[in-house]
């Protein structure tokens, strides 16, 4: 990516909020619905469409670790956990060059051997970070 570490990983701690109107095709809102932007603990609701469909995740801030530039969030209700028992995703953003790149993990057990190991997710995940790294290297003066 073209944008900063600090820039990319700032949006998803600090400004997840923004995120629906960078890629709204994606993200099409995410909402506080307890503690406070940048806080672990924090209770965040994601309204997305992944494959067609339209879906929602209810995720849980478990760590921030801003030297690192790195975030973890822990799916807790909505659409992903009908198919898994549990579903983290953490986010590390590394510099390189003059940009960074994002390294997205996705740690999940599924429900049972019928469901499919989440690759259209991770290309999702690929897009959405295209499309922000887009936005803020687009804004930068």
């Amino acid at each position: 990516m073209k944008c900063s570490a600090e820039k990319f990983h700032e949006v998803f701690c600090s400004r997840p909020h923004h995120i629906s109107n960078v890629t709204p095709d994606n993200i099409q809102g995410v909402e506080l619905r307890e503690g406070e932007w940048g806080a672990v603990g924090s209770v965040i609701c994601w309204s997305y469409v992944h494959d067609g469909e339209a879906k929602i995740a209810k995720e849980i801030v478990e760590a921030i670790d801003p030297e690192n530039n790195s975030i973890t969030f822990r799916v807790i209700e909505g659409d992903l956990m009908k198919e898994y028992k549990s579903f983290l995703i953490k986010i590390d953003v590394t510099p390189k060059g003059e940009g960074s790149v994002a390294h997205w993990t996705l740690e999940y057990e599924k429900l049972n051997e019928d469901v499919a190991h989440p690759e259209t997710l991770m290309e999702f995940c690929a897009q959405v970070s295209k499309e922000i790294d887009s936005h803020l290297t687009s804004t930068q003066a």
